[in-house]
């Protein structure tokens, strides 16, 4: 059977109009059903390529390193789309750093495109709509997508869920490396890029790393690589990108790829059956007078919250 034929928007993307792109991305962010039209129709023109999640504390460089990352790969001929998450504004909802004044771009190669995004609250270091725009950059026909996220944190590791390789960005000087990132980031990371490596304590900070990588659990038979860089000389962004095709060339080969492909994709599909509920509970919890019923049970203390919940996933409920 044939494919259905495409719509003017996802047919716009596909061919590389960058204006239709943009706008597409947007309804993504705002939730739009157009967004959501198109990334249904698209979904079939994705999973293919390199989705590389560049994580760590802020701080460390990661918006500089992808800069040259990005003059790297075009030196190549890659095109490249790069997704930069920002802490949001308490006030405006408003993306903090902004992303699009720290990111060097180029208006003049349609090889290149950068979007930032507002974390908007969501817990992890990204976006809620972080995965749904790297994959429109991939339905656009981008070799690469890099996706930054807020790092504020070390337990920013929801890249994992979106990235094929994920790198973890340190710098030397920066703490008790073990304590650091025993919090989540270690388990998470493909590879480790010591950056900032012109500065005192560098060559400490990749021997820590490296014993660490060896004594760390290797499940898959992959241990993380460490890399050394600088922005400022700069080096090593070369040596970086051979770390993470040699993530990709490994997962490749990988038995266990396809199970891990399938997990993650478990895991988005009970991550968004949750939203959507929890979106449409919140809706009926301030209309449906049984559902009200049921919150003032819990307010007067004759239900406790717990069970309240558990009725209102129970079969046949009606909020008593």
């Amino acid at each position: 059977m044939s494919r259905p034929r495409p719509s003017t928007a996802a047919a716009a993307i596909v061919r590389g109009d960058r204006r239709a792109l943009a706008k597409a991305i947007t309804a993504v962010e705002s939730g739009a059903p157009a967004g959501d039209a198109l990334l249904r129709e698209l979904y079939p023109r994705t999973g293919r390529i390199p989705i590389v999640g560049l994580t760590g504390p802020l701080g460390v460089g990661k918006s500089s390193l992808i800069n040259l990352l990005v003059a790297h790969l075009r030196s190549n001929g890659r095109s490249v789309g790069v997704v930069a998450v920002d802490p949001s504004s308490p006030f405006s909802g408003g993306s903090v750093l902004g992303d699009r004044i720290r990111l060097d771009r180029r208006a003049d190669d349609p090889g290149i495109f950068f979007r930032s995004m507002a974390s908007r609250g969501a817990s992890g270091g990204l976006a809620d709509a972080t995965r749904d725009v790297a994959r429109l950059l991939e339905a656009a026909g981008f070799d690469v997508v890099l996706v930054e996220t807020v790092g504020s944190g070390q337990v920013d590791v929801a890249i994992r869920g979106v990235a094929t390789t994920r790198v973890v960005v340190l710098v030397p000087h920066l703490g008790d490396e073990v304590q650091t990132l025993k919090a989540g980031l270690f388990e998470i990371a493909d590879v480790f890029c010591v950056n900032k490596s012109d500065l005192p304590g560098a060559e400490t900070a990749e021997r820590d790393l490296a014993e660490l990588a060896s004594l760390g659990p290797a499940p898959d038979g992959w241990r993380a690589r460490i890399v050394r860089t600088s922005t400022t000389a700069p080096s090593g962004i070369p040596q970086l990108w051979s770390a993470i095709e040699a993530h990709e060339a490994f997962l490749a080969a990988s038995p266990a790829h396809a199970a891990e492909r399938r997990r993650r994709l478990e895991e988005e599909i009970v991550g968004r059956v949750r939203e959507e509920v929890a979106r449409r509970l919140a809706e009926r919890l301030e209309t449906d007078p049984a559902l009200r019923r049921l919150v003032d049970r819990v307010l007067a203390r004759e239900l406790d919250p717990r069970t309240a919940a558990e009725r209102l996933v129970a079969p046949g409920h009606r909020g008593r």
